[in-house]
C-alpha cells in the first residue's frame, strides 16, 4: 500500500492540523508562501516519489489566492512524482456560478475550476456540501461529495429542544431540512418562502408550517452576509417562535455578516471549521464552531484505503 502523505495550503492550517493529528501522521513539509511580487511559490521539502497524497485547502476568501494555492502544490507534488494525488477542499469556492441564467453572458466558473484542477493533475476530489451536487459532473476525475450534516447532527441531538421544528430557509432547501427533521426522530417541517429581488438581498415574505411556541432550527449548506438568515429568524420570532437556532456547513460570514449576527435575534449559529473565521466573528457570543476533522479524517483514511465511502453515512 502506498505510503500517505498529508500537506495542507495557507487557507485552513488549524483544520489540517486536527485532521492529520487524527490520522496519527504529520503535516508534510511544504513552505507555501509568496515571492516579493507576490506570486505563489511552492517547495515541497520531502520525497513523495509513489505517496498517496491528500492537499487539505478551503477555496474560500482570498478565493483566488486558495484556488492558486492548491493549483501550485499540484503542480509541484505531481512533479514530483506523487503516486496519487486528492484535493481535499472542504469549502469549494465559485459553486455558485454552477449555471448560466438564460440569456445572460455569464461564465459557469465551477466548471472552469473543475477543470483548472483536473488539467494540472489532481487524480481525485473529497469536498463537503457542494452547494450543487451536479458540480460533481463538471469533474474528469471521481469526486466523493460528504455530507456534513451528521457533524451538525450530533450537536443537535446533545441540547435540549423544546418541541422542536426544522426550517427550509427557503423552496430550494426543502430536501436539506426534511432530511435532518427525518434524521431528528421525524420532527415537523417548516418553509420560509421569500424572494430575493438582488444579489446578497431577500426579503422574507412568510411561514408555510406551524412554529409559534417552538424551537426552531433553521439548516442550510452556507451562510454569507447573513442578511437572509437574520431576516429569517426576525419572521420565526414573529410568528411566535421560541427560540431560533441556525445550523450551516459553510461559514462563508461575508460582508456585514459580523453586524447582521451580533444583531441578529437568533439565539445561537453553529458552523463548522471548513472555512476560518475572523477574529470578530470568534469575538461573537451566539456562534459556535464545530470541526470537521474526524469526518475528514475517516473519509481519508477510507479514500487511501480502498473503502467504501458511502457507508459512513447509512443510518
Amino acid at each position: 500500500m502506498p505510503d500517505m502523505k498529508l500537506f495542507a495550503g495557507n487557507a485552513t492550517p488549524e483544520l489540517a492540523q486536527k485532521v492529520a493529528k487524527r490520522l496519527f501522521i504529520e503535516l508534510g513539509d511544504a513552505v507555501v508562501g509568496r515571492f516579493s511580487d507576490g506570486e505563489i511559490s511552492v517547495q515541497i521539502n520531502e520525497n513523495v516519489r509513489g505517496s498517496d497524497v491528500f492537499i487539505i485547502q478551503s477555496t474560500c476568501a482570498p478565493t483566488n489566492d486558495n484556488l492558486m494555492e492548491l493549483i501550485v502544490m499540484v503542480d509541484a507534488l505531481r512533479r514530483a512524482s506523487a503516486g496519487r494525488i486528492t484535493a481535499v477542499i472542504p469549502y469549494f469556492g465559485y459553486a455558485r456560478q454552477d449555471r448560466r441564467v438564460r440569456s445572460a453572458r455569464v461564465p459557469i466558473t465551477a466548471k472552469v475550476v473543475a477543470d483548472f484542477l483536473s488539467s494540472v493533475g489532481v487524480d481525485r476530489v473529497l469536498t463537503v456540501d457542494l452547494h450543487a451536487e451536479q458540480i460533481q459532473g463538471f469533474f474528469d476525475v471521481p469526486v466523493d461529495n460528504v455530507f456534513g450534516s451528521p457533524v451538525l447532527l450530533d450537536d443537535m441531538k446533545e441540547r435540549e429542544f423544546d418541541d422542536v421544528v426544522v426550517v427550509s430557509p427557503d423552496i430550494g432547501g426543502v430536501v436539506r431540512a426534511r432530511a435532518i427533521a427525518k434524521l431528528l426522530d421525524d420532527t415537523d417541517l417548516a418553509i420560509i418562502d421569500k424572494r430575493r429581488p438582488q444579489a446578497n438581498v431577500s426579503q422574507v415574505m412568510h411561514i408555510i408550517g406551524d412554529v409559534a411556541g417552538r424551537d426552531c432550527i433553521i439548516v442550510d449548506d452556507m451562510i454569507d452576509t447573513g442578511g437572509t438568515l437574520c431576516k429569517a429568524a426576525e419572521a420565526l420570532k414573529e410568528h411566535g417562535a421560541k427560540r431560533v437556532f441556525a445550523y450551516a456547513t459553510h461559514p462563508v460570514l461575508s460582508g456585514s455578516a459580523a453586524e447582521n449576527l451580533r444583531s441578529s435575534v437568533i439565539d445561537e449559529v453553529i458552523v463548522t471549521d471548513s472555512i476560518p473565521l475572523s477574529d470578530e466573528l470568534r469575538s461573537l457570543d451566539n456562534i459556535k464552531v464545530l470541526t470537521l476533522a474526524d469526518m475528514l479524517a475517516e473519509t481519508i483514511r477510507r479514500i487511501s484505503n480502498e473503502e467504501s465511502i458511502s457507508a459512513m453515512f447509512q443510518h
